[in-house]
C-alpha cells in the first residue's frame, strides 16, 4: 500500500472516474480507489442479505445447527469461503422429516390433548340417542370409548382406533334410523291420506288433513312438526266435537223412532178393537128382528166409530209432531256443524287478515319460548301500531280501515321469514314474533317492513294513502314469561310514538 494520504487517494480516485468515463457509483470508486492505493479489490460482501438466507436453510439435526453456526461465523468475518464450506456442508446433509421451508407443527399440549378427549366423549354421548338403542354392542363400544376416553393418560393412538370401530358401527345403526324415520313418514302420509278420502264430505276436517299430509313432507323441521301437532289437535277436537253430537242425534232418533213404532202398535190394537166391535155390531143386526132392536146396536157401532175417529186423530198429530221434532234435530244437526266449521276455522286465525289471532298466537309465542330455551338461541317479539289509524278511519271510512289493515298484514307476511310468526294482537295493532334473532336483527326486520311500506302503497280510489307504524322490540329474558316480553315491547312501541312515530324503539 502506497504512502499517500486517503484524500490523495480520494482525488487521483475522482480523476480516473472522470478519466475513463464511469459512472460515479460507490462500487465503481471503491474499485478505483482500491487500484489507486495498491491494494487488492474485495466486492460489496451482502451481510444482511446472506443472514437473511441463513433464516431459510434448514437447521433440525445437531450437525445442520453445527453447520449454521459456521455459517454465521463465516458472514462475520466477511468469508466467502467459509460461507462456501457451510453451504456446501449443508447440502450433503439427509432430508428430515419436516422440510424447513415448512412451519413447525405446532406442538400438541396436555391441555389440548384433554380438551379434546372430552369434547369426544361428548360427541359420542350426544349422538347415542339419534341412533337408538336397538345394538348391544354399539352401547358397549360406546360405554368403553367414553370411560377410556375420560382417562387422564389415554393413548392417542388407541382413542383413534376405538373411535374408528365405534364410528363404523355407528354407520350402520344411522342408516337404520333414517330407514325407520322414511318409513313412518309413509305410514303417516298413509294414515292422513286415508282419513281424508273417509272425509270428503267435511270441508273443514278434509282441508285439514290436506294441510297436515303437506306438513309432513319432507324436509323435516321441529317447527314443522310443532305445526303438524297444533293441527292434528284440532283435528281431534272437531272430531270428539262431532261424534258427540252425533251419538246425541241418534239418541234422539232412536227415541223417536221408538215412540213412533209405539203408536204404530197402539193404533193396530185399536183398529183391532174397533174391527171386533163392528163384526159384532153385524152379527147383532142379522139377529135383530125389530126396530128396537137395531137401535142399541147402531148406537155401539156409532160410538166405536166415533172413538177410533178420536184415537186417529191424536195419533195423527202425535205424528206430525214427531216429524216435525225430527225436521227441528236435523235442521239443528247441520247448523251445529257449519258453526263447528266456521269456530274451528277462526280459532287461530283473524278473519280479516287471515293472520293469527290472540289464541294462536299465544301458542305460537309459548313454543318459540320452548324451542329458544332447549337451544339456547335469542328469540325476539316485536309489537306494531299503525301510526294515525283513527283519523285514517275518521276520514276514508271503516271500510278503508280494514283494506288498510289487510294491506299492513300482507306486506308484513312477504316481508319476514317463513319461521316468524304473525298476529293481529287487537285493533290496528300486530304482533310478529322472530326466533333465532337477535335484539338489533329484530330491529332491521322490522325497519325494512317500514321501508316496504313506503314502497308498496296502499290504494283506494287509485290514489296512494301512505300506511306507517311504530313498533317496539324486545328480545325475550332467559326466564322471562311472554307476557313480561310483549309487556316491554309495548312500552317501547309507546315510547316509538311519543318520539314522533314511524319509529323502532328497543325495549
Amino acid at each position: 500500500m502506497s504512502d499517500r494520504s486517503p484524500y490523495d487517494i480520494a482525488k487521483e480516485t475522482l480523476k480516473l472516474l472522470s478519466t475513463r468515463k464511469l459512472v460515479p457509483t460507490p462500487d465503481n470508486f471503491q474499485a478505483l480507489y482500491h487500484e489507486v492505493a495498491g491494494i487488492r479489490h474485495v466486492p460489496h460482501f451482502p451481510e444482511d442479505q446472506l443472514r437473511g438466507l441463513g433464516r431459510a436453510l434448514p437447521a433440525q439435526t445437531p450437525a445442520q445447527q453445527r453447520l449454521m453456526t459456521q455459517f454465521e461465523t463465516a458472514i462475520t468475518q466477511r468469508s466467502w469461503v467459509g460461507l462456501q464450506a457451510a453451504l456446501v456442508g449443508l447440502a450433503t446433509q439427509p432430508m428430515v422429516a419436516t422440510p424447513a421451508h415448512l412451519p413447525d407443527k405446532p406442538v400438541v399440549t396436555e391441555e389440548v390433548m384433554a380438551e379434546l378427549r372430552e369434547q369426544i366423549a361428548r360427541l359420542v354421548e350426544n349422538t347415542l340417542p339419534v341412533v337408538g338403542v336397538d345394538d348391544p354392542r354399539l352401547q358397549q363400544q360406546a360405554e368403553q370409548l367414553l370411560a377410556y376416553a375420560r382417562l387422564p393418560n389415554s393413548e392417542a393412538s388407541t382413542l383413534k382406533l376405538m373411535l374408528g370401530n365405534l364410528s363404523f358401527r355407528m354407520s350402520f345403526a344411522a342408516e337404520d334410523q333414517l330407514a325407520i324415520k322414511s318409513t313412518l313418514l309413509e305410514l303417516l302420509h298413509l294414515v292422513f291420506t286415508n282419513i281424508g278420502e273417509l272425509t270428503i264430505e267435511d270441508r273443514w276436517l278434509k282441508g285439514q288433513i290436506d294441510a297436515l299430509v303437506t306438513a309432513t313432507t319432507p324436509p323435516l323441521t321441529l317447527r314443522r312438526l310443532d305445526e303438524v301437532q297444533a293441527r292434528l289437535k284440532d283435528v281431534i277436537f272437531k272430531q270428539t266435537e262431532a261424534k258427540a253430537r252425533t251419538l246425541e242425534a241418534q239418541d234422539e232418533m232412536k227415541q223417536m223412532l221408538a215412540a213412533f213404532i209405539e203408536r204404530l202398535s197402539q193404533m193396530t190394537e185399536h183398529s183391532s178393537s174397533y174391527q171386533g166391535t163392528i163384526e159384532a155390531c153385524a152379527r147383532k143386526l142379522e139377529q135383530a128382528s125389530s126396530l128396537a132392536d137395531i137401535t142399541p146396536v147402531l148406537q155401539e157401532a156409532i160410538q166405536a166409530t166415533r172413538s177410533m175417529s178420536v184415537d186417529t186423530l191424536h195419533m195423527r198429530d202425535e205424528l206430525r209432531e214427531m216429524r216435525e221434532r225430527t225436521q227441528q234435530a236435523d235442521a239443528a244437526l247441520h247448523k251445529m256443524q257449519e258453526e263447528l266449521d266456521r269456530v274451528s276455522s277462526q280459532a287461530r286465525h283473524d278473519p280479516l287478515t287471515g293472520v293469527l289471532n290472540r289464541k294462536g298466537m299465544d301458542e305460537s309465542i309459548e313454543r318459540e319460548i320452548a324451542r329458544a330455551r332447549r337451544q339456547e338461541t335469542p328469540l325476539c317479539v316485536s309489537l306494531l301500531d299503525i301510526d294515525n289509524f283513527k283519523r285514517l278511519n275518521d276520514t276514508l271510512g271503516h271500510d278503508t280501515g280494514d283494506a288498510a289493515l289487510v294491506h299492513l298484514a300482507d306486506v308484513a307476511r312477504r316481508s319476514i321469514r317463513p319461521q316468524d310468526s304473525l298476529a293481529r294482537y287487537g285493533g290496528e295493532e300486530f304482533l310478529v314474533v322472530l326466533p333465532d334473532t337477535t335484539l338489533e336483527a329484530a330491529m332491521e326486520v322490522m325497519k325494512r317492513l317500514q321501508r316496504e311500506l313506503t314502497t308498496q302503497y296502499f290504494m283506494r280510489d287509485n290514489e296512494k294513502v301512505l300506511i306507517t307504524f311504530s313498533a317496539g322490540v324486545a328480545q325475550v329474558g332467559v326466564d322471562e314469561e311472554s307476557a313480561e316480553a310483549v309487556k316491554r315491547a309495548d312500552q317501547a312501541m309507546y315510547l316509538a310514538k311519543r318520539s314522533g312515530k314511524n319509529r323502532v324503539v328497543s325495549g
